[in-house]
């Protein structure tokens, strides 16, 4: 492992970390944004140019800008108080469901054959793979575009619902 590798991993995961920990959804949202631009990095170091680009004008560009704005419209980015300790039952639920999400990882692992060395890697050009997606996987681009969008006017409708029951 090179430096590089381990700094630009260090970066990401302590991003989504922070993230993951903090009460200011903003503030979440930017560090997630910081850890999705980490992943590009990370596409980049090991020569993956195009999956990184599009993982920045997907996710650090499009998604964010829509996380971003539901926590703007919701208007809930403010601090949401100190968080309420987790009850045992809960506690144990989350350490089964790890110890699951874990163990299936660790199976797929172990199960994967990582002789890779052997297989011819694919060659595709850019304009091959983005004929393949503006043509023959259009239809399901537009229908994940359309779910997107959905579920962020959903989010929005289910927020001012609760605002209205409150006052």
């Amino acid at each position: 492992m090179t430096p590089a590798l381990l700094l630009i991993a260090f970066v990401t995961l302590a991003a989504a970390a922070v993230a993951m920990a903090l009460r200011n959804l903003i503030h979440s949202a930017l560090l997630f944004i910081a850890s999705w631009a980490g992943l590009a990095a990370l596409y980049l170091w090991s020569g993956a140019q195009f999956v990184a680009f599009a993982q920045i004008l997907v996710y650090v560009g499009a998604i964010s800008m829509v996380v971003l704005f539901a926590v703007l419209l919701t208007k809930q980015g403010g601090d949401l108080g100190p968080v309420e300790p987790a009850g045992l039952s809960r506690a144990m639920l989350a350490i089964i469901a790890a110890g699951g999400v874990a163990g299936v990882l660790i199976g797929a692992i172990l199960g994967t054959p990582l002789d890779t060395a052997q297989a011819a890697p694919a060659s595709f050009t850019v304009r091959q793979l983005g004929e393949q997606l503006m043509g023959k996987h259009a239809v399901s681009l537009l229908i994940t575009g359309l779910i997107l969008t959905v579920a962020l006017l959903g989010a929005v409708v289910i927020a001012a619902q609760d605002k209205e029951d409150a006052s």
